[in-house]
This record gives C-alpha cells, structure tokens and sequence, in this order.
C-alpha cells in the first residue's frame, strides 16, 4: 500500500480533476466554502436550505408489490428514488437505535404498506422496531429456528408483495413467501411460512441438466408471475457455469397459497443462458415483462406459457477489476459484467457496462436497441480504476428528461471473489467486501459521482453529462428525494476522518449539507444503502458499529413547554397532492407538506409549533386546514392557529426561503384531534392558499 504521501498527493490530483469536470461542477474551494456555510447555518439551528421539490417520479405501479418502499431500490423499476419527504436541515439531529441481539445493525431495510420495518435478523427476516432505543423485533423468521436451519434468506433482492406478505429467495436455492401480518396488520410474532419452492430443483427438471449457479434475485412482473435468476456478484464467463432465468406462473402461486398440489413441471418455465453467463444483480420488471442484466446481455422477458425472449441487447466488459500491486486500493469491483442492476423508465432501460472507461447505456425498452450512451466518471487521474455497483438512481420527470447519477465504487469489493471456490451468490460482509476498506473507510475505494441527463428529441435521444464530482467517494447507494430535490448520501471526509450525513443539490451537484457522525472506522455504512420509509423525517443508515443511525428534523416543539420535546418518531411530513387535498374537503393550493404529529401527556389545550418551509404569497390568504375524525378537511378557525418568524414576527408576504413557524391550539378530544386517547394528542393538517 502506497504512503500517505501518495495518498495526499492522488486526493490533490483528484481535486484538481474536479474543477475541470463538466457542466456545473464546483472548484474544490467553493465546495468547501458552502460546507463550511452549511455547518455554520447548521450551528445555529437552522438551514437555509430552500425546498426544491420535483415532480413526482414516473413509475406505473405494479399491482403485485406493496405500495410503499418494497425494496432496497423503492420500487421494482429500482429508481432508488423516493416521492417521500427527507430531512431539510431544519434543526437536524442524528437519533440511534443500537442492536444488541443481531450480527449487525439492521440492513437492507424495506417497508410494508403498513410502515413496518423488514429488516435482516438471525438468517432470516423480522419486523423491527428500528425507531426503539434499543431496537425491538416485533415478529419474525428464523430459518434455523423456525424451518430446520441449513439456509439464510437472501435479504437484498427479497420484496413485500401487495398483501404484503414478504417475498424471498434463499441461499439453498429456495424461494420463500411469509406472512407476517394479520389482515388488521398486526404483526405475526413468529411469521408464516405460506410458499416454499426449490426454484433450482423445478428449472433442472425443466431443463433436464443440472444448473452450476445459485438463485440470486427474484421479482413479480405485472401479471404476479414470479421471476428469478441463478448468478452471483461475480460470474466469469470462461468458468462456464450453467445459469438460467425463469418465472413460476401466478397460477400455480395462487393455487399454492389456496392450500392445493401443484404440479410444478407445468408451471416452472425456464430459459437456459449460455454457460458462463448470469446475473450479478437486481430484476427489473414494468408492464413490459422483466428486464434482466447477466454479465454479457441485457434483455427483455415476458411470460405467456413459456419464457419469451422480446430482446436481447450485449455489451462489452473488461472482466473482473481488481487492484494492482503498489495502488492505495487493495480491492476491486463485485461484478465481471455491468456492476448495477437495471434500472426503468417507462420507455428505456438504464444501466452501466465495465469498459476503461465505463459507459451509461440507454436501451429502448420496445425494441432493445441501444439508443444513447456516455462515457462516466471519466475524468479521474490516469490509471484510476471505475466500477459502479451500486444502483444507479433513475429519474423520469414525465417531460422527456430521465436523470441518472452514478457512483464509482470501485475497491469496496473483496479480492477474494475472483478465486475459483468463490460463491459471489453469498450475501455477506467477510465474503463481499475488502477487509481493508472495512477496516481503514473510504480513502480505500475510488471516487467519483456525476449525473447524466437522457434527453427525449425529435431525432431520438441525447445524453449530457450534468455535473460530476471527483472528490467524493461514497459506497452508500445514493437516494433521491422528489419531495425535496436533494440526493443523500453517506461519505468519509478523507481529511478528518470523519464520517457524514451530506445532501447533494440534485441541479447543482453542490454539497449544501453535512452532518458529522464519527471519526471511528467502525462507522463505515458496510456498503449498504440508506432507506426513507414514509414518515417523512428519517433517513435511516446502518453502521459497523451496531447502531442504526436516522437523520431527522425537529420540525415540531411545543413552546408553552420549552422544556418539553416531542418524539421525532410520532411526527410525520408527507406530500398531500392538491387532488387528495380537494376530494378531502379542502379549497385553494396546497402549499407545504401535510404534518401530523402526536403528542402524549397533553394538557386540555395545547400549542403545536411547525416549523416550516416553501411557503410564498400573501400571509393573509394562508388558510390551515386540519383533519377530522370522518377522514374530511376542515378549515382551522383563525382564532386557533397563526403563523410567524422564528423571531416572532408575524409576516405580510411569505417567502420560500424563510424558516416559518405555524402555531396551532389543539384541545385534547377537539375537532382536530384525531386522537382516541386522553390526554394525547394527534393533528395532521396542511396549508392552503
């Protein structure tokens, strides 16, 4: 490994790339000035963050999924893009959840249509309080507790489905259906196991040869057909490995659930890859079928009595990327292929090959045909190695733009993989990662981040680059927020050591927010990606060191008891579209985010302050509308509620950069409180103008 001279020396070059990035990247000064005025507004409480919210993604819902954030990626397009709200620095504060019974701080977090937590737990999969001091598991399941033990589910390609029973593929080669709620959506303390079928067992029959590979990753398309792929995180093609792709019908999956004998020869259908080919990621699926990338094709399957093959697109790879002698990495890339699972639009597929340098690729999702592609992250240092692993995240906004940014993530991956006796399906810290990027954070891997913009013309599609930045290195699988407009991560300053919360402008590629967490090296994120569920103040990010960690905003208080705080977990920021608004009662546009919090232990009347932003107009035509018991909008009389300055000031004209406070009188069993309990109070309500 190189000395820390050499080290200093790469960062110095890297910087120096940066500031001749294209469009719209920041010089190295600049950024640090605006951190540097991030965390000053951040000491003193406030952001001046402005809310820069986008149109909602474009995702058609698939009727077979949950509807909430149903896996890693949020939704089976894999957009790793929420339409959720996530914190805005407004008096930001890191909350934990330490893990005392798990191997490590709940990963891989997905949600069911209820809010619950599904989280990885002894091997299996649990509901799990992950707000709790300490974190509680609620219901679960065991496979060496519950099933006779010999397996472990693989939890990053596992799903809720839409009765939101969790879907998920083992490591013996078995796909899993659990029930874990009852229909109230009481959580099952120990889950029920509704479906098992040896996904392997039923495609070598079908096949009539034995399959070298292990299920990797299963999904629903848009008809219930449940499609899965053999492979693992590293597939060489001259190894000849055996792999298939397949799907079981929704027939034979109803008729199990029914409690009748299925006969799987005629449900399992299969297609039989060339030896040496496979998946190394995720399955994408949208009305057009599933779209699965191997290490040597992309392609497009529908179901109809037998798999049917609509496209198959190739593209070019290097093979697998490792660390040289003498470099200051000591690992490399996961995949021999293209390193991220693909990600949809409604018309186009996007994903990543591994060439020096590594492209973005834009299929046409009808035909298959390469329709744009850019070379990325292609203004490191000579001989600076890229792999991009991590989903890219995918933005339609409806208007003939679909953005992307990528990640290098290239030296997070364990040497390791590329032995002969590697099993790369193996979903785990010691057999993924490079045990000195574990141990030592993230000046072990390659930087790089930068977006790209697919643009819809008369004569077909362009790709721009947008902004790129070259002094960042983040393994964190980076998350968009529509509701806000900013991307989250979760780096290393290689500096100080120091590991951070940060928020990207989504335009800019400026870094206009971080909050410290660690210098500790066990603060590492263990590459995994961080998750929002639908609170609309959390962003979760597990740890190496047993803490869940979850970046909030005290967006509530309660200024008659200054002395009293509200729990963060019991205070919710969503995005109430204006046509819920009107069918709810309300009159006028919406503007700002619907809030509900409850509070316990309330006097008889009670003040609530909001502290909010986005806000412009005249302050006399604000209206707050509240909910009641009936589910309607009701206007709150203006006598209970008003707005104002953090000063105290009561404003004329609003504007959408300013912190403001609204304060409501709430009395407990009142119109406005939705709250069955005495003494406790909930109240949900909204601005209009």
């Amino acid at each position: 490994m190189k000395k820390r001279a050499m080290i200093i020396a790469m960062m110095a070059a890297m910087l120096t790339v940066a500031s001749d990035c294209t469009v719209k990247l920041l010089h190295a000064e600049e950024t640090q000035t605006k951190e540097a005025q991030a965390e000053d507004s951040q000491s003193e409480g406030t952001s001046q963050l402005p809310i820069k919210a986008l149109s909602p993604k474009v995702v058609e819902e698939n009727p077979y999924m949950a509807k909430s954030d149903s896996n890693i990626h949020h939704d089976c397009y894999n957009t790793d893009s929420t339409d959720e709200v996530l914190p805005v620095g407004i008096y930001s504060e890191i909350n934990v959840s330490y893990e005392k019974v798990n191997a490590n701080a709940s990963p891989a977090i997905f949600f069911d249509s209820y809010g619950h937590a599904v989280v990885p737990f002894l091997g299996g999969l649990a509901i799990r309080d992950i707000n709790a001091d300490e974190t509680q598991t609620v219901g679960y399941f065991s496979p060496k507790q519950h099933d006779e033990g010999g397996y472990v589910i693989q939890s990053s390609y596992s799903f809720v489905d839409e009765s939101n029973r969790i879907v998920c593929p083992t490591s013996n080669n078995h796909v899993l259906m659990l029930k874990a709620t009852d229909e109230e959506g009481n959580v099952l303390p120990e889950f029920e196991k509704v479906l098992d079928i040896d996904i392997k067992a039923a495609a070598e029959a079908a096949l009539g040869k034995t399959l070298d590979q292990n299920l990797l990753s299963v999904v629903f398309d848009y008809d219930g057909n449940l499609w899965f792929a053999t492979g693992g995180f590293r597939i060489y093609p001259d190894r000849e490995q055996q792999g298939a792709v397949g799907y079981i019908s929704r027939s034979a999956i109803d008729a199990i659930l029914n409690g009748e004998e299925v006969d799987l020869t005629d449900s399992v259908f299969v297609y039989e890859l060339t030896p040496g080919e496979g998946a190394e990621n995720g399955i994408a699926s949208s009305k057009d079928g599933a779209v699965i990338l191997t290490n040597l094709n992309c392609y497009l399957f529908q179901a109809d009595n037998g798999v049917q093959k609509v496209w198959e697109t190739s593209y070019e790879s290097v093979g697998a990327k490792e660390s040289a002698e003498g470099d200051a990495t000591t690992g490399g890339g996961l995949a021999w292929g293209g390193g991220c699972s693909p990600s949809l639009t409604k018309d186009l597929v996007m994903f990543t090959d591994n060439q020096n340098p590594v492209n973005l690729l834009a299929v046409d999702m009808k035909t298959g045909e390469t329709v744009a592609s850019l070379p990325v992250i292609d203004e490191l240092p000579e001989d600076s190695q890229v792999s991009v692993e991590n989903s890219a995240i995918v933005y339609d906004n409806g208007e003939g733009t679909v953005s992307t940014i990528v990640c290098n993530w290239f030296g997070a991956g364990s040497a390791a993989l590329g032995k002969e006796d590697s099993d790369s399906s193996i979903q785990s810290y010691a057999n993924i990662y490079d045990v000195n990027w574990l141990s030592q954070g993230n000046k072990m891997i390659m930087p790089g981040v930068e977006r790209v913009d697919t643009i819809k013309t008369d004569d077909g599609y362009e790709m721009k680059s947008i902004w790129c930045r070259s002094d960042l290195s983040d393994t964190s699988m980076l998350k968009l927020s529509t509701a806000t407009g900013y991307i989250y991560g979760y780096v290393q300053d290689l500096e100080t050591g120091m590991w951070q919360y940060i928020m990207l402008d989504f335009e800019t590629g400026e870094t206009v927010f971080s909050m410290d967490v660690s210098s500790k090296p066990g603060y590492n994120n263990m590459a995994i990606g961080m998750y929002a569920g639908n609170s609309g103040n959390a962003l979760y990010c597990p740890t190496g060191y047993l803490e869940l960690l979850r970046l909030q905003d005290r967006f509530v208080y309660l200024p008659e008891m200054p002395y009293r705080k509200v729990d963060l977990d019991q205070a919710m920021r969503n995005v109430l579209g204006q046509e819920t608004f009107e069918a709810d009662g309300g009159q006028g546009n919406v503007m700002g985010w619907l809030n509900t919090v409850t509070v316990e232990n309330v006097h008889p009347n009670t003040t609530v302050a909001l502290r909010v932003k986005g806000l412009s107009g005249s302050a006399d035509a604000l209206k707050l509308y509240g909910y009641g018991a009936d589910g309607s909008l009701q206007e709150v009389p203006a006598d209970l509620w008003h707005i104002q300055t953090e000063e105290g000031a009561i404003p004329d004209t609003l504007s959408e950069d300013v912190l403001y406070e609204i304060h409501v009188l709430v009395q407990d069993g009142g119109t406005f409180d939705l709250s069955e309990n005495e003494k406790e109070i909930k109240v949900s309500v909204v601005a209009a103008q």
